[in-house]
């Protein structure tokens, strides 16, 4: 029962965090949709192909737009130095990790659902398309949560050039976009490749907070 009201305080405090920068929130979406506005005033107005790329623009555009967050995953925490202080309440790093992914993955990339239908309609996309894309997403978001907070704990110590982190969001979730896009194109064999997008993400979620708390504790001791 302890461990359990101390991860309800975890998350009681990244709620009020999120509340107090819910701008940084609305500015990503408002990005994410000025970007769809670009991309199809450059397209122009043929629907077939709109309907055709729509699904790869939408999943490229929302990890441009995941990827504008990824500099507050830990750099807020780690300047108060506030890990620490979790750590010697009584949890290890890399529960924290795992609980951190997790409010990531609530509170930034699950309110881009509500815009995937909106954004879908100007793309022409069909009911059932829209479904896959869906579901798609906020399995490979908890992915893209996991690639960031691998990439925001490596450069925790760097003050000069943060947008490497960036870079290794993106080169890793190319696979991730070829493979999600390939799924709302194979209708056929749909449900295999989404139980197959899930076990991805289930490594992910056994992999990133190992190495994430591998990370904030080297730059905590070399801070």
């Amino acid at each position: 029962m302890i461990i359990i009201k101390k991860i309800y305080l975890f998350f009681k405090r990244e709620s009020k965090l999120f509340f107090s920068n819910i701008v940084d929130l609305f500015s990503n979406i408002l990005f994410f949709f000025l970007s769809v506005f670009v991309f199809i005033f450059a397209l122009g107005t043929d629907e077939q192909l709109l309907k055709t790329i729509g699904i790869g623009i939408i999943w490229s555009l929302l990890l441009l737009s995941s990827t504008l967050s990824l500099r507050k995953f830990y750099e807020e925490d780690f300047k108060i130095e506030i890990l620490p202080i979790i750590h010697m309440g009584g949890m290890s790093y890399e529960l924290i990790v795992f609980l951190k992914i997790l409010s990531h993955f609530t509170f930034v990339q699950i309110p881009f659902l509500v815009s995937l239908p909106i954004v879908s309609i100007f793309f022409n996309l069909p009911a059932n398309e829209v479904y896959n894309l869906i579901l798609t997403f906020i399995i490979g978001s908890l992915i893209l949560s996991c690639l960031g907070s691998i990439s925001a704990s490596m450069n925790l110590l760097n003050k000069t050039n943060f947008s490497i982190g960036s870079v290794i969001v993106l080169l890793f979730s190319i696979p991730l976009i070829i493979f999600s896009v390939g799924i709302n194109n194979a209708d056929s064999d749909f449900n295999t490749l989404f139980n197959l997008l899930i076990g991805i993400a289930l490594i992910f979620l056994g992999i990133a907070p190992w190495s994430s708390a591998a990370c904030i504790k080297l730059a905590l001791k070399n801070k």
